[in-house]
């Protein structure tokens, strides 16, 4: 069978630094070509470039055999060429039948727009995979999953045939997981060619024909998944086996520094209770929905507690925004970074050292130097992250370096507790290892971390105990030895 993709011997350079090096990758019609590799190993600028948004400096592009001219977003489109991005392009105050056919509206025989025939057509689509939606509910009514889907058949409105999907389940429940596996099944079928990339071994298990590996820019292979397994891509990812991949040593001792008495907040904490030993990673597990974030929000001041009782180091306390959080010692690396974790228009030192600026403006005099200094100790020393500048965008960082730079400016200011809401997700296997290796480090040097985790073998490995939630209660805390996805589970589905 012929390509419908073929991109071969691609490069590409940003100023002086090359960062694809003759990188070849091709598609077969109703196949799901997965696309792995480290952030920053040159995934996003090879799609970027098939999708329009990059220009390449050189190498050729064949769609069914013939030479593709794309120089921007419109004429890759005009190939059937649609990018779903991780972070979803959608306008939230407009119909989900405005939505799909945004950009190239249905029109009158005056040229009006045709509202109705939109929307009949909007619902044949989402009645045809089975969703149950209607055409004139707004986007901003819907969640992460059903907005996924929503995007997907906005990709099929244009006559997409080769739809790249970037990490697509980074925020989804494993209900939700499969109604888009579904989806891509029902594409598959139509054929539809599908690049898909993710982090998730697991994932690739599923849904993935085959699998091409980039490292630093350059292609490495290219497997059947059915001839592969995790070890051998993680191997061709990093270059090197990775025999320890989780990094964990107890370093707890006794003694309670947090006390959570029958917390209630909002519609999502009902009644959370659980105790803190200094040192320790306390793992939270649960189900979307289960309360876990909402409850590191109440401990953070991001959200207000109406009831229950708050002690630490014994004294009860009351905190009602999140600079008297981190004046008592409590650091939060969020769930959403690039919403909620970033200052994106600004530069890389500005997003380390925001929080502790009154450390370089010792009697109004500011201490370039030292603010520096203290940046790049963070980023450069303890975390190894990837950037050109101090004075660069945060924006323009890979997923996993951006992330990086969240854990400096914590690390810079948190005194006590860290809270850890899902801080591995959306990056590299490499910089997971790094981040556990963190973790341990932190712990032993006498900080304690709270870890929010929707990956069970996470928890598992890296947890000292762990705090189930189920519809906003905590419905188990599990010892070490007692660890199993079952018991978890069993303890995150419990009705109350």
């Amino acid at each position: 069978m012929n390509p419908m993709l073929q991109m071969i011997n691609i490069n590409k350079s940003f100023a002086t630094v090359r960062v694809l090096h003759d990188v070849s990758f091709s598609l077969l019609a109703g196949e799901v070509h997965a696309l792995v590799g480290e952030n920053g190993a040159g995934k996003s600028t090879l799609i970027k470039i098939l999708g329009g948004v990059y220009s390449r400096d050189s190498g050729d592009i064949l769609i069914d055999g013939e030479e593709a001219d794309i120089t921007d977003v419109p004429s890759a489109r005009s190939y059937g060429i649609s990018i779903i991005h991780q972070e979803l392009m959608l306008a939230p105050n407009l119909s989900i039948a405005e939505n799909i056919f945004l950009g190239h509206d249905i029109k009158t025989k005056l040229g009006l727009v045709d509202i109705n025939e939109m929307e009949k057509k909007a619902q044949g689509m989402l009645d045809g995979f089975n969703l149950s939606l209607h055409a004139t509910d707004k986007i901003s009514q819907l969640n992460i999953a059903q907005r996924q889907m929503i995007e997907i058949l906005r990709s099929i409105s244009f006559g997409a045939k080769i739809i790249v999907m970037d990490e697509p389940t980074s925020s989804l429940s494993e209900k939700e997981v499969n109604v888009l596996f579904d989806a891509i099944l029902r594409l598959k079928k139509s054929g539809v060619g599908i690049i898909y990339i993710s982090h998730r071994m697991s994932e690739l298990d599923v849904v993935a024909d085959r699998v091409t590996v980039l490292r630093d820019g350059h292609y490495i292979d290219t497997v059947k998944m059915k001839d592969t397994d995790h070890e051998q891509l993680v191997s061709l990812m990093v270059g090197r086996s990775m025999e320890t991949f989780y990094v964990k040593h107890p370093h707890f001792s006794e003694k309670i520094i947090l006390e959570v008495e029958h917390i209630k907040s909002g519609s999502m904490v009902k009644d959370a209770s659980f105790t803190l030993r200094q040192g320790e990673v306390l793992g939270f597990a649960g189900l979307v929905g289960a309360g876990r974030s909402e409850m590191m929000n109440c401990l953070f001041g991001l959200a207000k507690v109406e009831s229950g009782k708050i002690f630490l180091d014994g004294n009860p306390i009351s905190i009602r925004n999140v600079r008297e959080a981190i004046q008592m010692g409590f650091g939060m690396v969020p769930e959403d970074r690039n919403q909620e974790g970033i200052f994106p228009v600004q530069s890389i030192r500005y997003n380390t050292t925001i929080e502790v600026m009154d450390q370089f403006l010792g009697s109004g005099v500011y201490n370039a130097e030292k603010e520096y200094e203290l940046a790049k100790k963070y980023l450069d020393d303890v975390l190894a992250t990837r950037y050109s500048s101090l004075e660069q965008s945060i924006a323009s960082l890979s997923g996993g370096n951006m992330q990086k730079v969240i854990f400096s400016r914590w690390l810079l200011s948190t005194k006590k507790i860290l809270i850890l809401d899902e801080p591995t997700r959306g990056i590299d296997v490499k910089t997971k290892t790094e981040i556990y290796r963190l973790i341990d480090n932190l712990t032993e040097q006498g900080l304690t971390i709270m870890l929010v985790s929707s990956e069970l073998p996470e928890l598992i490995n890296m947890s000292d105990r762990i705090v189930v939630m189920s519809h906003g209660y905590t419905t188990g805390v599990l010892a070490r030895e007692e660890f199993s996805q079952e018991k978890i589970m069993t303890y995150a589905t419990m009705e109350m």
